[in-house]
């Protein structure tokens, strides 16, 4: 795979230049320091990839020749994860690292034990720093799909509307939760396949609430053990994530 991608979505489907935005070009020309003649993935963020040759390497204006379109096949499942917000820096990261590993969309979620409160714009000015931050990620490991960032929303709201999912697993602290590697199978058992849409919620600091945990058990989540030790909540995303994606494509292998 080539070095350099930049992230644009062209006016058409089959174009034959792409000329990609003024910070797009930046990254590419000033930060990465491409030179004309050098070939470079452009991407929508929805699987398709025009594969190009810098033509003009100008750093705010730079135009891509465009040699043919590939469009790369989703993975066989898809997962969401629903992230409660925690302090800081920290859903920058859950973003990136849920990119990453191929995340399909991620819903940031206020919990009742959510200590950060976004209203107005401030919500807004948020959800497109981590739109941008699952691209930046997207650039950088090569994945031709951005999550969807959604709505910052209410954890018990997004319980309540949580429909569509083939499974929706919860991580939890509490006795009695069961090991994911309990519940794939019992899922294919009882459905002749592994599950396609996933959704797993994850906790602020604390976890979530028995109230919470309560409600989520009567919507049909299913309480999973990340293991014995008790992981920060960014910690436990990355985590979840991986273990999860790494059974589902054991399952489709």
């Amino acid at each position: 795979m080539p070095d350099f991608r930049v992230y644009c979505q062209p006016p058409e489907r089959e174009p034959s230049e792409i000329r990609p935005s003024a910070d797009e070009s930046h990254h590419l020309v000033a930060v990465n320091r491409a030179k004309s003649g050098d070939t470079v993935v452009a991407f929508d963020g929805r699987g398709n990839e025009w594969i190009c040759e810098l033509i003009e390497d100008a750093k705010h204006a730079a135009v891509l020749k465009v040699r043919f379109r590939q469009k790369i096949k989703p993975l066989p499942y898809e997962i969401t994860l629903g992230q409660a917000l925690p302090k800081g820096q920290f859903m920058d990261a859950i973003v990136r690292k849920a990119t990453e590993l191929g995340a399909a969309r991620i819903a940031p979620l206020e919990s009742d034990r959510t200590i950060v409160r976004l209203e107005g714009d401030r919500t807004d000015r948020k959800i497109e720093k981590w739109q941008t931050a699952a691209v930046e990620a997207a650039k950088q490991c090569g994945n031709p799909f951005v999550p969807e960032i959604l709505p910052v929303q209410s954890a018990s709201a997004f319980m309540e509307a949580s429909r569509g999912y083939d499974l929706k697993l919860i991580a939890s602290l509490q006795p009695g939760a069961k090991s994911l590697k309990s519940v794939l199978p019992a899922f294919a058992a009882a459905n002749g396949r592994a599950p396609c849409k996933v959704l797993w919620l994850v906790g602020p600091e604390g976890d979530f609430t028995p109230a919470e945990l309560s409600l989520a058990r009567a919507m049909g989540f299913e309480p999973i053990t990340l293991g014995p030790l008790v992981l920060r909540c960014e910690t436990a995303a990355v985590y979840a994530l991986s273990v999860l994606s790494y059974e589902l494509q054991s399952a489709g292998s």
